[in-house]
C-alpha cells in the first residue's frame, strides 16, 4: 500500500535513510528534519499497512523546481516495482502543484533513466548546490551522484 507518511512512520524512515547513508548511498536525515518535512514523504507498506519497506520524498525547491530524494526500498522488497510507484507518486504530486521541473541526484542512473529522467550538468541546479550540496562531505571533488531531471 502506497500512502503519505505519518508521524508514526518517522522512526522507520529515519532508520532506513540513515542505514543507507552509512553505506554512502544518500545523505543522512535527522529526526528533526524528517518531522519538519514529513509532508514531503511517501511510504510503501505491504499487507498490514504498518510496516514501512519503502520511502521517497518530493521536496519543493523553488517556484519551478522539485526534487525526488531519499528513495529507499528494503533489499528484500526490491525488484517488485515499489521504487517506481514511490517515484511516480512524487512526480504526480509535483505536477499537481504545477511543478514541471523535477530533478534527482542519484547513483541509480539506469532506474531513473527508465522513468524518463535525463542526465544534466550539475550547474543547471544552482538551488540544490547552494543549499544542500555545500553541506555534503563529498562536495565538490568527490561527489559520485548523477544529476538528472524530468520535465513531464
Amino acid at each position: 500500500m502506497l500512502r503519505k507518511a505519518k508521524v508514526s512512520d518517522v522512526k522507520y524512515i529515519h532508520r532506513m535513510i540513515n542505514d543507507s547513508a552509512r553505506r554512502g548511498e544518500m545523505l543522512p536525515r535527522s529526526l528533526m528534519e524528517l518531522y519538519g518535512f514529513l509532508r514531503d514523504y511517501f511510504v510503501y507498506c505491504p499487507n498490514d499497512g504498518k510496516t514501512v519497506v519503502g520511502v521517497c520524498a518530493m521536496h519543493i525547491f523553488w517556484e519551478n523546481l522539485a526534487e525526488v530524494r531519499s528513495l529507499f526500498v528494503a533489499p528484500e522488497y526490491r525488484r517488485k516495482g515499489i521504487a517506481t510507484k514511490l517515484v511516480e507518486a512524487c512526480i504526480s504530486e509535483a505536477i499537481t502543484l504545477d511543478l514541471y521541473r523535477i530533478f534527482t541526484l542519484t547513483n541509480q542512473e539506469l532506474f531513473f533513466k527508465s522513468m524518463g529522467f535525463i542526465e544534466v550538468d550539475r550547474a543547471t541546479l544552482p538551488e540544490k548546490i547552494w543549499t544542500e550540496c555545500m553541506k555534503c562531505p563529498k562536495y565538490p571533488d568527490y561527489c559520485d551522484e548523477i544529476p538528472m531531471i524530468i520535465e513531464p
